[in-house]
């Protein structure tokens, strides 16, 4: 596991050091110059293509008390769980959008979401979507197993952040509240079977270079230790979500750009992941400069593509059911964060390929194991 250190002793070896030299202050030409190296990377390891995946929402509820999420247990919000059933109805509909890449996400809540119902839906969609991935709470490595054997192949978990009085601050309630147990996590998966492992911070809670540095240094850490796996990061923003938390530390589109060069620059093979947080126009351009995933036409809700869910919709407050005397029949289940970019996958695909770039829907079958 990452050992415990002060940020500034994480410069400890010269990949580190090459690292936090990429992400210093810089003008605008050697930016430029930033930018074709990542670009010249990118295209050398990944050629002209970008995976496309969707998120499936599950579940929003969830028992943990996080400052800065949309579906935290504090958030008077709508909740729901959808049914094994209504979660093959939003699969089926991603699919027909093209998607064989899927990654479903939930809240922690042992009484909703435990690791049967997810096996169950894991073993519902294997069938039919070829690539299905987890970003769910941590589990035990025996836990991921039986997920692993369903045909799940991927699994993401974010630090949120790698500052620990900062994540002290930002998880007051819950099992998310264990820092070690949550950065311990990709390798728990990872001795379960997972092919694919994710991992990345939530810019907006502590100083970018800093926790692009620790965020580094775990990947570094990772490429030694799941070799055999591939690992990707994200750099998610923080966007608008119910409590209204506001960033503490802003990451400008400007230093965005320059962490994903400085990314590529430093992991040649690690995939980066860019998702709709952010705007059409920064997606656009980062496409030839790092990026090798994108989510495209998402939403952030449960039931959010095909209105699922809705005759279970219920609110909590503080983590207690209240009962409504009236629920108007538009509403939906309350969205993690809101999204940026909302243009429709074919409209994405369409844009990469007027770019030059072929958009990937496909790149995993359980039948290359097979063979």
């Amino acid at each position: 596991m990452l050992s415990e250190e002060p940020f500034a002793s994480l410069l400890r070896t010269p990949l580190l050091r090459r690292f936090a030299q990429l992400i210093e202050s810089r003008s605008d030409a050697e930016l430029e110059q930033m930018a074709r190296l990542s670009q010249q990377t990118t295209l050398k390891h990944f050629g002209k293509t970008i995976r496309l995946f969707a998120p499936l929402y599950l579940s929003n509820e969830c028992i943990n008390s996080c400052a800065y999420c949309g579906f935290s247990r504090e958030n008077a919000i709508l909740r729901v769980t959808l049914e094994i059933d209504e979660v093959v109805h939003e699969a089926r509909y991603l699919a027909a959008e093209g998607f064989r890449n899927v990654l479903l996400v939930a809240g922690e809540h042992p009484k909703f979401v435990s690791s049967g119902y997810l096996e169950l839906c894991v073993q519902r969609l294997a069938t039919e979507i070829p690539s299905v991935s987890l970003e769910v709470g941590p589990m035990e490595t025996a836990d991921y197993i039986p997920l692993v054997k369903a045909g799940a192949e991927g699994l993401v978990v974010y630090q949120e952040t790698y500052h620990r009085a900062t994540y002290a601050e930002m998880h007051t309630t819950g099992p998310k509240k264990d820092f070690d147990w949550r950065l311990a996590c990709p390798e728990r998966a990872y001795e379960a079977g997972f092919r694919r492992i994710g991992v990345g911070a939530l810019f907006g809670l502590w100083h970018w270079r800093e926790e692009a540095l620790a965020l580094a240094a775990h990947i570094e850490h990772l490429l030694k230790r799941c070799w055999k796996a591939q690992i990707t990061v994200s750099l998610p923003r923080l966007r608008p979500a119910a409590g209204e938390f506001q960033p503490r530390h802003l990451l400008s589109d400007r230093e965005f750009v320059q962490l994903v060069c400085a990314l590529r620059i430093t992991f040649p093979q690690v995939g980066i992941v860019l998702s709709t947080r952010e705007t059409p126009q920064l997606r656009d351009a980062l496409i030839p400069l790092g990026v090798t995933m994108m989510s495209a036409g998402a939403c952030t809700e449960p039931g959010g593509y095909t209105g699922q869910g809705k005759a279970a919709l219920h609110k909590t407050v503080r983590g207690k059911q209240i009962v409504l005397e009236y629920l108007d029949p538009n509403a939906h289940a309350t969205e993690q964060f809101a999204i940026a970019d909302e243009r429709s996958p074919r409209e994405i695909a369409e844009t990469l390929r007027r770019r030059g770039y072929e958009p990937v829907w496909k790149d995993w079958d359980k039948a290359i194991l097979s063979a």
